[in-house]
């Protein structure tokens, strides 16, 4: 059964029709078309899909399209002008790039609870992304530089 699903997304007003098991991630991609949303394992273990739903991280793979309904999403596409995202391209902490946008949803949504994260906290904001090409070391240093970006901070 086909639903429409009011909603914002990355701050914006949106209306997306979709079935109403449908995911998340499908709305996101294929709807909406916002591509930053990867999909991974389908399944919540790599995080790849990861977004920001009222401000908490979410798996987009198994959300259903209407639970979003009358909430913020918030995707990668949203990070443009965030600290982030510099902080990442500053300690080359990317390399394929096809978990990225997750993880980073996952530091903005620790950044916003805290400027000050623990290297324990940001080890375990970042735990449910599964990488593999080895930059886990360069996210963790870019995590805290774009912490200290935005308290105001020179990192």
């Amino acid at each position: 059964m086909a639903l429409e699903i009011a909603f914002r997304v990355n701050g914006t007003p949106r209306t997306a029709h979709a079935d109403d098991d449908a995911p998340l991630l499908h709305v996101l991609r294929n709807v909406l078309d916002l591509k930053a949303t990867r999909f991974g394992c389908g399944a919540e273990q790599c995080g790849a899909c990861m977004v920001l739903v009222d401000g908490a991280p979410a798996y987009a793979c198994t959300l259903p399209a209407g639970a979003a309904a009358g909430r913020a999403v918030e995707t990668a596409e949203g990070l443009a002008d965030h600290p982030l995202r510099a902080a990442f391209l500053a300690e080359q902490a990317g390399q394929c790039g096809y978990c990225l946008s997750g993880i980073l949803m996952s530091a903005k949504a620790l950044l916003d609870r805290t400027l000050s994260p623990s290297r324990a906290e940001i080890v375990a904001a970042l735990d449910p992304h599964l990488c593999r090409c080895g930059a886990h070391e360069r996210m963790l240093r870019a995590v805290a530089r774009a912490a200290a970006t935005l308290r105001g901070e020179t990192p």
